[in-house]
């Protein structure tokens, strides 16, 4: 009786130590999901942040564009720009100023617009899309002068965005009357 009693206590501790063991193995593979999940959350929003960063780029890129395209970039034009990264993105002065530099480099890089606007398409709602139309025009009418050569931009743009007629109408109106005296 007495084996059968010390048989029956061993096969208690050895199904107590498999148990623990199951157990800690168990908390180690939840340890282990749990980093994975949140390494995959975090390469998420990582994605997501460069994804949003990305179109940020390709916008002042256009912004830039629409600037440059009377062949003036004046200090009035840029200044607009900033204004509305600053106050569309909430970017920092010294953070636009070097995006800046960075958008004009690729802007010489590339053949045309089409890859930038290509990237807000896939990234962006119609109205997300009819701003930066309305961006567009504000940075044309910053020295409050319209050049045939920026009109003709902003109808390309508005175009390439996928944008109504109406729509690139609406966003001129909005800008050019919207906060004036």
């Amino acid at each position: 009786m007495t084996e059968d009693i010390d048989l029956i206590i061993i096969s208690l501790e050895e199904f107590l130590e498999a148990s623990l063991r199951a157990e800690e193995e168990s908390t180690e593979m939840f340890n282990l999901k749990k980093r994975l999940l949140k390494r995959v959350t975090t390469d998420l929003d990582s994605q997501e942040r460069d994804e949003s960063e990305r179109v940020q780029m390709a916008t002042c890129v256009i912004l830039l564009e629409v600037a440059r395209s009377d062949d003036e970039f004046s200090s009035i034009e840029k200044v607009t720009i900033a204004t509305i990264f600053r106050e569309d993105f909430g970017i920092s002065a010294e953070a636009i100023e070097e995006m800046m530099e960075i958008a004009k480099g690729k802007r010489e890089e590339s053949i045309d617009i089409w890859e930038f606007t290509h990237l807000i398409n896939e990234n962006y709602s119609k109205e997300e899309k009819k701003k930066i139309v309305e961006a567009a025009w504000k940075v044309i009418y910053a020295d409050d002068k319209l050049h045939s050569y920026e009109d003709h931009i902003v109808h390309k743009l508005a175009k390439l965005l996928q944008l109504r007629h109406s729509d690139l109408i609406e966003a001129k109106l909005k800008a050019k009357y919207e906060n004036r005296p």
